[in-house]
């Protein structure tokens, strides 16, 4: 890419996955906020841009490959993939995660009181992850497949713009505070530090909340920053 410093954070993505670690690790957000630019969110962040490019450069040259080709599935397929490989993950997930920080926060609580608020943080986001699954799977996603169809087909159509362009508005919303609250759970955590004596479940709910944010990114990705582009375009 030519002068990525000029480039947004979820078009960098989009162009080549394998820069996924190097923006995490300056946690530089492209998903909920990927359209800063990378200059921007370093100027933002206070990072040294000529320092993260060097790094995105090099993942780029040897990463191999480009990104999968998500940008060339239609709306109907990226959405079945969000479906099987993000939303089952996730009400997978939230389940086991609660019950080990439930029993942390009990047992752990008094020694390590930061864990009794990570996990009201995470009862919260359970709650209003599982809300918001609900209405993309029972009203944007039908929605999006059925102008997608009215599209492919050229027939005329009278549905208006908020047909999907509120629902649309309304998940990217939900989407950046979900982002948040995983960002406080990270900070109060230390970036899912494992402290010393932590017992199995300590580090192992650890181990799960790090990976449901690495799933939600990527997950918050393909939607903000290709599905919903490519739904819009229907309008």
């Amino acid at each position: 890419m030519k002068d990525i410093s000029k480039h947004t954070l979820a078009s960098i993505v989009t162009n080549n996955h394998h820069v996924v670690p190097v923006l995490e690790k300056y946690e530089l957000d492209f998903c909920c906020r990927g359209k800063r630019t990378l200059a921007d969110a370093c100027i933002e962040k206070k990072i040294e841009l000529e320092r993260i490019e060097l790094e995105l450069e090099s993942v780029m040259m040897t990463g191999g490959g480009k990104s999968m080709p998500y940008t060339e599935m239609s709306t109907e397929k990226l959405i079945n993939h969000i479906l099987v490989r993000h939303h089952f993950y996730v009400k997978q997930a939230m389940p086991l995660i609660y019950m080990h920080l439930e029993k942390v926060a009990n047992k752990h609580g008094d020694r390590y009181p930061y864990m009794k608020e990570v996990f009201l943080l995470f009862e919260i986001l359970q709650k209003e992850m599982n809300l918001h699954m609900q209405k993309e799977e029972k009203i944007l996603f039908p929605r999006i497949k059925e102008m997608e169809q009215k599209f492919t087909q050229m027939s005329s159509s009278d549905v208006p713009a908020n047909f999907i362009i509120a629902p649309i508005s309304v998940m990217e919303t939900e989407h950046e505070h979900v982002g948040d609250i995983l960002y406080k759970i990270r900070k109060l955590t230390s970036n899912y530090a494992i402290p010393e004596g932590a017992c199995t479940t300590f580090k192992v709910v650890l181990a799960e909340l790090k990976e449901f944010e690495d799933d939600l990114h990527e997950h918050v990705h393909l939607e903000n920053n290709i599905l919903f582009p490519k739904a819009l375009n229907f309008v």
